[in-house]
């Protein structure tokens, strides 16, 4: 069998931190981990299409922080913020259907992704969109590794896909590279996610892989130590 690993959780705790941060005594450990899973399901949908890369959620005992990376907050805030009201009013009432116990203070803070390009899953997102238009499915690849190389800060990119492409009876695999991307190693920045494009004949899914250089102990991310 072979042995995959995920690229973000193999580096956790060396150059990654985890999406979600709390403790908390083990009788509420359920609620608090079936509330995450809860709301990350739920901020999938509310936020296709917002080209979202990361949501991480901070917890204490009575407030409940929920942070959106995106490369387009104005969109998602809306006029006077009315996007943020909606989506504050959403998750309440997602707790509640879930019959799980809700924060005295809880709080959405929107932050802007500035170079797009170099995220996996803004990037996934945009072959998704690409295939779901029903644009030629190479010509999507193509296009979108060519974007992502064309940034400096990017070494390699890998880009997959999988399911019934062009409308084919049979469901294959195509995928395109181009750079290094070495996964064995702890200290290289490695992106990576899945996304799903809807099409009339079936789910074509989307992997993508972008490797940005190596991270030492002076670049490491807030709360991740390096071994």
């Amino acid at each position: 069998m072979t042995h995959h690993v995920h690229p973000y959780a193999h580096r956790l705790a060396i150059i990654r931190d985890w999406k979600s941060r709390w403790f908390v005594p083990v009788s509420r450990y359920a609620d608090y981990v079936r509330g995450d899973l809860a709301l990350r399901n739920l901020l999938k949908k509310e936020l296709r299409g917002f080209y979202t890369a990361h949501i991480e959620i901070e917890r204490s005992d009575k407030m409940l922080k929920i942070i959106i990376k995106t490369a387009r907050p104005g969109v998602l805030i809306g006029r006077n913020g009315e996007g943020t009201v909606r989506l504050h009013k959403r998750v309440v009432k997602e707790l509640q259907r879930k019959k799980l116990p809700i924060p005295e203070e809880l709080k959405i803070d929107i932050e802007e992704v500035r170079h797009p390009e170099t995220n996996a899953s803004i990037v996934a997102y945009m072959v998704a969109e690409g295939l779901e238009r029903r644009l030629p499915f190479r010509r999507v690849i193509k296009q979108t590794l060519d974007k992502v190389m064309a940034s400096r800060d990017v070494r390699g990119a890998r880009i997959a896909i999988s399911g019934r492409l062009g409308g084919a009876e049979m469901s294959r695999r195509e995928q395109i590279k181009e750079g290094n991307i070495p996964l064995q190693t702890f200290r290289s920045d490695v992106d990576f996610a899945r996304e799903n494009a809807y099409l009339p004949y079936g789910v074509i899914g989307v992997k993508v892989w972008i490797y940005k250089g190596e991270i030492f102990e002076k670049e490491k991310q807030p709360g991740a130590s390096f071994k």
